[in-house]
């Protein structure tokens, strides 16, 4: 018994797949902020730009 513990206890599998999870999740709230951040200032852009379009008949 003392064996297969040892074996579960030094298995790093599940350690790293934590770890890749947490990289994404990071990655993902990176991503989220940056897209947020830049959301208003691209509506003001194509508002700006379809201002400047002529409007059609």
């Amino acid at each position: 018994m003392n064996v297969k513990l040892m074996k579960f206890l030094r298995d790093e599998d599940g350690v790293t797949a934590i770890e890749y999870g947490l990289i994404a999740g990071l990655i993902a709230v990176a991503i989220i902020g940056g897209v947020t951040a830049l959301g208003g200032s691209l509506s003001g852009l194509f508002n700006y730009i379809s201002g400047l379009l002529p409007k059609a008949p």
